[in-house]
């Protein structure tokens, strides 16, 4: 197996990669964290244009989302743990091809169920290929330099993160529906180049233990996380007949029962996925509740706007990518001086204003909608980057709220539990909401058969009637707009968690 060699007089390097190498992990780190990153946002843009090819339902929809987040959620920590047993770099290279193979089968579905199916396979990919973008670079970089290869490997994956679903949208809005399956094929030569780097310009580093793999847990995970969501989505489907209704009650009774089985296995283990003991501690618990309904609101907002936008509202693609920008550009921009910030202050103020901000932004998504008030570059758009510079006061503090509530032997197992209960929230949300969307979108549509006009972020095929269009209108604004609030009440909770619970200085809990 490759090691480190010196490779200039006097140059010794402390990891197991070189000095003239580094870069070469930092871009591959980059590249990979990026199809990751870029993968949820331009899905959500691109909903619309798959429920027309595919002749998708809303159901449909929150299944090519969650089917991702799902398997994503679930094994993200196995991910992580597989890296130190395997070696990273190999697990990497393993995750990237696997998530390389799944967007291409993405790509090629020719039907929805295919799609779904695909996109589960896909978030096994990314559950390996994402942990592994940062440990990888903390491994090959001694700590003095570490600080500037993360820092630098941040602001890249916020830029692509923030230009993705844009130049996403600019390609939907100039070709047909079917146009939808570019977004999953890019991922071919940017994973390519990826592994290329990896493979020719990388040593192997040494794997640093046998640590065995939750792969129970994970199961349980995974059964448990999906029978919930599978009962909640159920609710948005248009058959909501008793028998229908008790059929996804039972749903989500099977999926409580599969997370106790799940917390009483981790429990038990020598070596957990989750070490429940964390949650002893009152400030790691209340960041993590905050976390939660903090990123609950976040991504239902970001999967459900974007088919109010372009299905209601008639936008296009590239005009709805933009609803994405702000938060990318203020995380990136102001995590470092936010950051330093919570140093001096502490983490509780920051992300109790922070969350605060995001709940008045939703609350004006809400207005805008409930009004009819069909104003995106006066209305939507500045409401989103109220929003991103709420999140961008949140998001740095949060790191620092959970890493100085544990010790620091601690630290990798606390980040890697807060990584996965903001994508369990997300999986949440978009399956919740849905129902409420769902629902109210039917209330307000009243005695008009539900297949005589679209469901709720479903593109008009062929022109309706006046009346009908506005009356799809009227209930597709009512419709985001129950969204909108509930999650600006949830927000509010997640402020008044994280000013409860998180500690006003920066001290380590005891």
């Amino acid at each position: 197996m490759a090691v480190a060699t010196e490779n200039r007089a006097g140059d010794i390097p402390s990891t197991f990669c070189p000095r003239d190498r580094r870069r070469y992990v930092l871009a591959a780190a980059i590249l990979a964290s990026a199809l990751g990153f870029i993968d949820g946002s331009i899905v959500a843009i691109a909903i619309p244009a798959i429920r027309l090819d595919l002749g998708a339902s809303l159901v449909d929809a929150q299944w090519i989302s969650n089917a991702y987040a799902l398997t994503l959620s679930a094994l993200i920590l196995v991910g992580g743990a597989a890296g130190d047993r395997f070696g990273l770099r190999a697990t990497f290279i393993a995750g990237i091809v696997f998530f390389i193979v799944t967007s291409i089968a993405c790509a090629a579905a020719p039907n929805a169920a295919t799609l779904i199916v695909s996109r589960a396979l896909q978030g096994i990919g990314a559950a390996i290929m994402v942990p592994c973008s940062l440990a990888i670079i903390a491994k090959a970089y001694p700590k003095a330099e570490r600080g500037r290869a993360i820092g630098i490997w941040a602001a890249s994956s916020a830029l692509t993160t923030a230009i993705g679903p844009v130049l996403g949208g600019f390609v939907l809005s100039s070709f047909d529906a079917s146009v939808w399956r570019v977004i999953f094929a890019i991922n071919l030569p940017l994973g390519a180049l990826a592994v290329y780097l990896l493979v020719a310009k990388v040593p192997a580093d040494l794997p640093e233990g046998r640590r065995r793999l939750d792969l129970v847990g994970a199961v349980l995970a995974i059964a448990g996380f999906g029978a919930l969501a599978y009962g909640l989505t159920a609710l948005s489907a248009e058959s909501t007949g008793q028998a229908s209704m008790l059929a996804s009650l039972f749903a989500v009774g099977i999926g409580v029962v599969g997370l106790v089985v799940f917390v009483w296995w981790e429990a038990r283990q020598p070596n957990p996925m989750v070490e429940l003991s964390l949650f002893r501690n009152r400030p790691f618990s209340g960041a993590n509740i905050a976390t939660f309904f903090l990123y609950f609101s976040l991504s239902a907002v970001l999967f459900y706007l974007p088919m109010l936008l372009i299905a209601g509202w008639g936008l296009t693609s590239a005009e709805a990518g933009f609803i994405f920008l702000p938060l990318s550009a203020a995380i990136a921009l102001l995590s470092g001086p936010v950051g330093k910030l919570s140093d001096k202050l502490g983490a509780r103020l920051p992300i109790t204003l922070g969350s605060a901000i995001v709940a008045l932004a939703f609350a004006g998504l809400a207005y805008l909608s409930a009004s009819a008030i069909h104003a995106f570059w006066a209305g939507v758009f500045p409401a989103m980057v109220v929003m991103g510079l709420g999140m961008a006061l949140v998001v740095s503090p949060l790191s620092t709220a959970i890493m100085t509530a544990v010790d620091d032997r601690h630290s990798g197992a606390a980040s890697g539990i807060n990584n996965a209960v903001a994508r369990v929230a997300g999986l949440m949300a978009v399956a919740a909401m849905g129902a409420v969307a769902a629902f109210v979108y039917a209330s307000v549509l009243g005695e008009i058969p539900p297949g005589s006009i679209p469901g709720y972020g479903e593109p008009v095929a062929t022109a309706l009637p006046a009346h009908m269009e506005a009356a799809r209108l009227h209930a597709s604004d009512s419709a985001f707009a129950a969204v909108a609030a509930i999650t600006a009440l949830f927000c509010v909770f997640s402020a008044i968690t994280a000013w409860q619970s998180i500690a006003g200085a920066k001290r380590k809990a005891a």
